[in-house]
């Protein structure tokens, strides 16, 4: 965690305070188990280097504490998301029921549109 210059505005202090954070988290060297680990990197999300190290820019606030606070809040909703698993889903097929109705829906779309046609003489 590094505390650089913010950017953007900031009045008579933004040449001389460094309030913003970098902070950087190694996922692969992380003590995280390997599955969530594997999650965090494949979320293509473009903070992750191809190194595997998540950078994250925290300036939201005026000042270096709220803004490590940020980061960190930041940090562990990322690890969060890739904690989560996801729950697979089961394949099943259609009731006979349902069948049904989507041939007796497309009979019906076809008459309307043969009604459409050309009357041929």
């Amino acid at each position: 965690m590094d505390a650089v210059r913010a950017q953007g505005a900031g009045g008579q202090n933004v040449n001389k305070v460094s309030t913003a954070i970098h902070l950087r988290f190694d996922v692969l060297g992380s003590s995280l188990p390997d599955d969530v680990k594997q999650r965090l990197l494949h979320l293509r999300d473009q903070r992750v280097s191809k190194e595997g190290v998540f950078v994250l820019k925290a300036q939201r606030y005026r000042t270096q504490e709220a803004n490590r606070q940020d980061a960190w809040a930041r940090l562990l909703a990322w690890v969060a998301q890739g904690a989560h698993v996801p729950v697979l889903r089961k394949a099943t097929q259609p009731t006979r029921a349902a069948r049904q109705r989507r041939l007796e829906g497309k009979l019906q779309r076809a008459s309307v549109k043969q009604q459409r046609a050309r009357v041929l003489l």
